[in-house]
């Protein structure tokens, strides 16, 4: 059987919008213009002015406040969304899922415009949904990755730094996933090639990180901040796309998954979350050099590495938690099972390993 496989592209750098019109307009002359509120201020006027009179805009609309079902309905029953000849997305990863999702219904292109860099959905042909609640729904899976996506580093140096900081905590379970589900197996020619694409976040993210927090803390658009802003999208992005969806994610992303059904976890940002279940996986699986490597790194950035840094606990939300992890999908292909014991003391030992370090007296994670 033939198989067909579609790259993302993006443009990055302070004036990226500058590309907008002439990567646009072979795809239409009319478009519609959905995103965050925030992101709308942040974005909408600089996207307008980067136009000229071959393509226009000829709606703006907030996108719902979450990527569920029922904001995509919403949607698509807006008028300009059912004339308009492009969709842009403008904002997090919420925003460009359901924008995604909304287009792909529609038969529409998609043109994404992240304004934090936090997750690789700008870029991604996978969508994560959620019920009204806030309790992960399930994944949909377009039949392309988005259009283009215009990459503004400046519109992210000045967006808040936790977006940021929890991106590099997202993208810290990439490569590590990756090649722990993947392992073992005799991987095809594309599978293969996204495996060693995932190879390139680690690294990147211990050397660049810690300076493009610094610069997004000063709203300086620097060379850090463009390296670790393309490790968080384009290369867990082209991971994503590459790889069948067994190897996309794996414990961290359950355990991650298990907190959604906390309600005081509900404006907790995902990648501080997987990155807490990136030390749970390391400890599982007994990469212990890795997970020191990480583990300091995560200290040195105020990113979660126990419970308490995410206001959970072991004794009243941990069962909760892993009640959900173990219905997720992403334990299911992995190199051995996955037990909910093994699952338990994999997150009881990264809390014995943190009770027994000595913190420097300033850490406080950010949030």
């Amino acid at each position: 059987m033939s198989q067909s496989t579609f790259l993302p592209s993006y443009t990055i750098g302070a004036d990226a919008y500058n590309a907008i019109n002439d990567i646009v307009k072979p795809y239409g002359t009319t478009a519609v213009m959905i995103g965050g509120k925030t992101a709308l201020e942040k974005a909408a006027n600089k996207i307008k002015a980067a136009l000229t009179n071959e393509v226009s805009i000829i709606d703006t609309l907030w996108y719902g406040g979450n990527s569920t079902y029922e904001n995509v309905d919403t949607l698509m029953q807006e008028p300009s969304v059912q004339t308009a000849d492009v969709l842009f997305a403008v904002g997090g990863g919420r925003v460009c899922d359901t924008v995604k999702v909304t287009a792909e219904k529609l038969g529409k292109p998609v043109f994404t415009f992240p304004t934090i860099g936090s997750n690789c959905s700008p870029v991604t042909a996978v969508c994560v949904m959620y019920t009204e609640s806030g309790e992960m729904h399930g994944l949909f899976f377009p039949a392309k990755p988005p259009t283009h996506a215009f990459i503004d580093i400046a519109i992210i140096a000045e967006a808040p730094d936790k977006y940021l900081w929890a991106g590099i905590g997202d993208a810290l379970s990439k490569e590590i996933e990756s090649t722990f589900s993947a392992r073992g197996d005799q991987l095809d020619y594309t599978d293969g090639l996204g495996i060693q694409i995932g190879k390139m976040c680690t690294d990147r993210l211990l050397t660049y990180g810690t300076q493009a927090l610094t610069d997004s803390a000063a709203n300086i658009p620097s060379y850090s901040i463009e390296q670790v802003v393309l490790d968080i999208i384009v290369t867990t992005g082209l991971v994503s796309v590459l790889v069948i969806n067994d190897y996309n994610s794996a414990m961290a992303h359950s355990f991650y998954y298990g907190t959604t059904v906390l309600a005081k976890m509900e404006d907790y940002l995902h990648g501080a979350s997987v990155s807490y279940g990136v030390l749970a996986l390391l400890k599982m699986d007994q990469q212990e050099a890795l997970f020191e490597r990480i583990y300091h790194f995560m200290i040195e950035n105020k990113l979660p590495v126990c419970l308490a840094d995410m206001h959970l606990n072991a004794t009243t939300d941990l069962d909760a938690i892993l009640d959900k992890a173990m219905t997720t999908h992403d334990i299911v292909h992995v190199p051995y099972e996955i037990t909910r014991e093994m699952f338990k003391e994999a997150i009881l030992a990264v809390e014995a390993y943190h009770a027994a370090q000595t913190i420097p007296a300033d850490f406080s994670p950010i949030l």
